[in-house]
């Protein structure tokens, strides 16, 4: 059983945006297709994995029939190779029109786009490759001991990405990341100006979602997006860290065989799941909560 969508749109207010946080498959897109038929409004990604034009089964990503029932915004914009970062997503946000239904999983969007965020000056190319260099080397761990502890204390160090965005900052500029958030404007769209909403479930139940998608994305489209992306395939671009896309590619080399790619690719998946669980209870502690799946 997941979400009583008929309960929930009981409780939503059809003048206001609408923000939807949740881990990955808990049901946070059908919630904002729900909302967005019932009431109005534009369902807009805030899942900095779906972006990507070339991640669509791999990601989840509203199909076809789903983007043409209800408007959608920012699904599968974003060319593999293009640089995009939260600042580019919020400057997307803000172009766009009418009642907003914002929904995904990545927590540094959301409350990026509810609190604001610092404008920190471009980082450049060549502290951005010494970054690359290190994490390929295996050096996260000293990497995430290179940052300033207020920093350190904040962001989810078992994140590379946001790791090494931290370390690049802090290389950069002189200052921690933390310092420079102390600085952030006002939020594009204030927590209280909107419907926040975070999806909540049982850890067993989410974990036997997701194991069922991805071996449903696997049969259904996923190895053949990545056997498409191979000939472009880099490890240390953005578009690559898709969950579950090294596993595959690594399949697909004659690397892994497809039951130890698929199980490693659930485990990231079921770990990723927990890292947004984190931020979500961290950050997000006056948002309503709305239970999904059984009531144990």
């Amino acid at each position: 059983m997941g979400l009583d969508t008929a309960e929930a749109l009981r409780s939503i207010d059809p003048g206001r945006h609408v923000i939807i946080a949740g881990p990955t498959a808990s049901g946070k897109s059908d919630l904002a297709m729900a909302i967005a038929a019932a009431q109005g409004g534009t369902v807009v990604n805030a899942d900095a994995l779906q972006i990507w034009s070339c991640w669509r089964v791999l990601t989840a990503r509203p199909d076809a029939a789903a983007e043409a029932a209800v408007p959608h915004a920012l699904y599968g914009h974003v060319a593999p190779g293009q640089p995009y970062s939260v600042g580019d997503w919020l400057r997307e946000v803000a172009g766009l029109g009418g009642r907003l239904i914002v929904t995904g999983g990545t927590g540094l969007y959301l409350s990026a786009l509810t609190e604001g965020l610092a404008h920190i000056p471009p980082v450049p190319p060549e502290i951005r490759a010494r970054g690359d260099d290190w994490l390929a080397a295996g050096g996260l761990a000293e990497m995430v001991a290179a940052l300033d502890a207020p920093t350190r204390e904040k962001i989810d160090t078992n994140n590379p990405a946001r790791v090494q965005r931290a370390w690049e900052v802090l290389e950069a500029t002189g200052r921690g990341l933390s310092d420079w958030q102390k600085d952030s404007p006002p939020p594009l769209i204030p927590a209280g100006a909107a419907q926040c909403l975070v999806l909540e479930s049982d850890r067993d139940w989410l974990a036997g979602r997701i194991e069922r998608r991805f071996w449903q994305m696997w049969e259904v489209g996923a190895v053949a997006e990545v056997e498409a992306m191979l000939p472009r395939w880099n490890a240390r671009a953005q578009w690559t860290r898709a969950i579950g896309a090294p596993e595959i590619a690594a399949y697909l080399r004659g690397e892994l065989d497809a039951e130890t790619a698929r199980h490693r690719a659930v485990v990231a998946t079921r770990q990723y799941a927990k890292s947004q669980r984190i931020w979500f209870r961290s950050r997000m502690k006056g948002w309503e909560k709305l239970r999904v799946g059984p009531a144990g």
